[in-house]
């Protein structure tokens, strides 16, 4: 039976050797086999797993759910050509969000202006997890995760709102020319802190955590995007830096 080390497996998928650990605690997909010196190994039947795994995370199902959905054994072919039906199926969703995002781009190469949720319409957020988890950890995803899979359709709608506000007021007070070590502009990021502390769940982020998450608000085209652009971004980075030097030890 051929069978394929970790390394390989996390390679293939995109995925950390961490994340597939974490899969492996929660029960979610188990190794074929652990070697005595610990390495860890994969066979075809838990490829055919992990690929299920992949395919329903796409589709924006938590963990939970998912292992409840893998009770069953089903082959790779199988599993490929459920992931293509369902593929299929979506393709029409996929189309509409390529002309959302179409849309969004021809407005912003016309300069013509936009709320934020225009800017976020065909952004699908599922596409950041393994970012989340590289430069965070699993905590942080998993926290976050588990938090929106705990909240009713209403508390979700609300916490969008609130999303939108934060990042609004971020955007608003860059493009408005605060000065980013004000008390204005400092309350706005502490306002800020204390939503991405919600968003993982009430893990709040140490100095390195949060200075990385500005950093990446400037280097990352999508983020610098949602607040105007890279200028923006960049004073919103030195917002929190002095923020961070006031308020983190």
């Amino acid at each position: 039976m051929q069978e394929w080390p970790i390394k390989e497996v996390a390679r293939a998928t995109g995925l950390t050797s961490r994340t597939l650990r974490h899969y492996e605690q929660i029960g979610l997909l188990y190794p074929s086999r652990v070697a005595s010196n610990g390495y860890r190994f994969y066979g075809e039947a838990e490829l055919s797993r992990l690929y299920r795994i992949l395919s329903l995370r796409a589709l924006d199902l938590p963990l939970a759910t998912i292992r409840i959905a893998l009770d069953d054994d089903t082959s790779l072919a199988e599993t490929i050509q459920t992931h293509l039906a369902l593929l299929e199926e979506h393709r029409d969703r996929t189309n509409q969000q390529i002309t959302v995002v179409r849309q969004t781009l021809q407005a912003v190469q016309k300069g013509q202006q936009m709320s934020i949720e225009e800017v976020f319409a065909g952004v699908d957020q599922s596409q950041y997890e393994t970012e989340v988890r590289q430069r965070w950890g699993d905590d942080a995803w998993e926290r976050s995760a588990k938090r929106r899979d705990q909240m009713t359709d209403e508390g979700r709608r609300a916490d969008d709102e609130r999303s939108l506000d934060v990042n609004a007021a971020l955007r608003e007070a860059a493009e408005s020319n605060v000065d980013p070590t004000s008390d204005a502009f400092q309350t706005i990021v502490g306002d800020h802190y204390r939503w991405v502390t919600e968003y993982w769940n009430g893990r709040k982020p140490d100095r390195d955590a949060y200075a990385g998450l500005s950093h990446l608000y400037v280097t990352d085209s999508r983020f610098a995007a949602t607040y105007g652009g890279q200028a923006n971004a960049e004073v919103i980075r030195t917002a929190i830096q002095s923020w961070i030097e006031t308020n983190l030890p």
